[in-house]
């Protein structure tokens, strides 16, 4: 991913009445108005998943009708998209003892066994970006010195492991890709990269299914980018251009309360970013002023495939980070089920 990117599709911002030359001030004037900072009070560690409750689980858990299951995880292996970019990697699995040591007989009557270890970045496949992973001006969520939040030994305030039991309850998905994109060919139902998907692309989605999205809600935003990376190759699908929300969504992602979100691609915002001169200004935004959880990477496809289907697009969907204590983020394996 560049260090200096340029700026994409401009329209929506110009609509918005922004300056695609000034990111700093429409990122300014955006958080005057949707900060969440001592909304839950100053020692909040949770942001928008206190807007996740045990009614939230409860009316999550009723969506179950036929029990068939979906993994939403891409794949964590050496094939993976990672290109390097801030030493990020693609998983390396090493086997520690396989079949033939166990031909050695180290233990008793016949019994063998293999065991194996993994070395992977937390954020190298689907994972969640904890609120200790973007500041903004040197302040992390809820108005915290970044340096004092994070330091060599972690996230020593809002390390992931404080949402390991809250992930869980009613999802949503939101498949842009089918409502917005080609419907025939070999694009059909996927954005193309650089596309700034709107306020009004994700509520006109909504009224196309026939779905509610509200507080305490997870959202699945399928672009259908990964579905293009799975037929033509990786390619610069991590960090590389890729349709996502778009800037202006940020009063959007506030005022619906949803508790997290999570899309099927590297970087959950449009890429090239909407500025002239910007990098991932809407991170800026929702991680440490609205405390949103967002989730990258997802593999979004087969659901989407089986909504498309029945018409129903909310399920439950468990989706909790690994206990890592003070990490910034989180790999995982989202399952939903309806």
């Amino acid at each position: 991913m560049p260090t200096d990117p340029t700026g994409g599709d401009t329209r929506a911002i110009l609509a918005a009445g922004l300056d695609p030359a000034k990111p700093e001030d429409a990122i300014a004037a955006t958080v005057a108005r949707v900060s969440n900072w001592g909304r839950w009070g100053a020692d909040d560690v949770l942001g928008t998943l206190n807007l996740l409750d045990d009614a939230k689980r409860v009316e999550g858990a009723r969506l179950v009708r036929r029990g068939a299951a979906f993994s939403l995880s891409q794949p964590f292996d050496m094939d993976g998209p990672q290109r390097g970019w801030r030493r990020r990697t693609n998983p390396v699995h090493t086997m520690l003892d396989t079949g033939r040591e166990a031909l050695d007989g180290e233990f008793p009557h016949g019994l063998g066994g293999a065991d194996d270890v993994i070395a992977m970045p937390l954020q190298c496949s689907t994972q969640w970006d904890g609120l200790g992973h973007i500041f903004d001006h040197g302040h992390a969520w809820n108005g915290r010195a970044a340096a004092d939040v994070v330091t060599s030994a972690g996230d020593r305030v809002t390390g992931i492991e404080t949402a390991a039991d809250r992930l869980a309850g009613r999802a949503v998905l939101l498949d842009v890709g089918r409502a917005l994109g080609p419907t025939t060919g070999a694009g059909a139902g996927e954005l193309p990269d650089g596309f700034a998907i709107t306020t009004e692309h994700l509520e006109r989605t909504i009224a196309a299914q026939g779905v509610t999205v509200g507080r305490g809600d997870i959202v699945c935003v399928r672009t259908g980018q990964y579905a293009r990376t799975r037929r033509e190759g990786w390619g610069t699908y991590a960090g590389g251009p890729a349709p996502g929300l778009s800037f202006t969504t940020a009063d959007w992602l506030h005022d619906t309360e949803i508790a997290a979100i999570a899309t099927d691609t590297w970087g959950f915002e449009v890429r090239p970013n909407e500025f002239d001169v910007a990098f991932q200004p809407l991170h800026q935004i929702a991680i440490p002023h609205l405390g949103l959880f967002i989730g990258e990477m997802w593999d979004l496809e087969a659901l989407a495939a089986d909504c498309a289907a029945d018409r129903v697009y909310d399920f439950w969907l468990t989706a909790a980070p690994l206990r890592i204590t003070g990490a910034v983020g989180s790999p995982l394996n989202p399952l939903a089920v309806k």
